[in-house]
């Protein structure tokens, strides 16, 4: 799967093409689960950043494709992933395109957060989930790293688990 994220980012930015999806309502319990499946649509949520605003999903819906990357300080391969996902938002973000860093650090780490940020030159938003609330209902395994790719209409149209260099 070496380079398919930035194929997937050129094809969904231009095509903005996904599998398509159910709807209907669905109880707590079973939008966890299948709220990282592919073609599902993307639960909104709100976090703060870490300058304290609130920050949500709905804010780029409909006019950016979007990366959630679930990641933490004391993740190693998330260290090793931060300045190839810094490049990928670099390139990408004048043409409709946001990463949402979402930081799984409880509450022993999370003073940590913005050095990390810092220290990898992430320019993009970072958000705290230090309540797991979003984990819980997009990685209530807790991977880290996560990534998952939100299609324009709020679908999901990737998920990937894990990093290896190249990706």
């Amino acid at each position: 799967m070496t380079r398919l994220f930035p194929l997937v980012f050129l094809i969904s930015l231009s095509a903005c093409a996904t599998g398509g999806g159910g709807s209907g309502a669905k109880s707590a319990g079973s939008v966890a689960t299948q709220a990282s499946k592919v073609g599902a649509t993307a639960p909104d949520f709100t976090l703060r950043d870490l300058d304290g605003r609130n920050e949500s999903l709905s804010d780029h819906l409909g006019k950016d494709v979007i990366l959630l990357d679930f990641w933490a300080t004391w993740c190693v391969p998330c260290g090793a992933e931060m300045p190839e996902l810094q490049t990928i938002y670099e390139q990408n973000k004048d043409k409709g395109f946001v990463i949402l860093g979402i930081a799984m650090d409880g509450p022993e780490t999370i003073a940590q957060v913005a050095v990390y940020a810092r220290r990898y030159g992430v320019t993009f938003p970072v958000l705290l989930d230090d309540e797991t609330k979003v984990v819980g209902v997009y990685n209530p395994k807790h991977v880290a790293p996560l990534t998952i790719l939100i299609d324009r209409k709020g679908q999901i149209a990737r998920v990937r688990n894990g990093y290896n260099a190249g990706d």
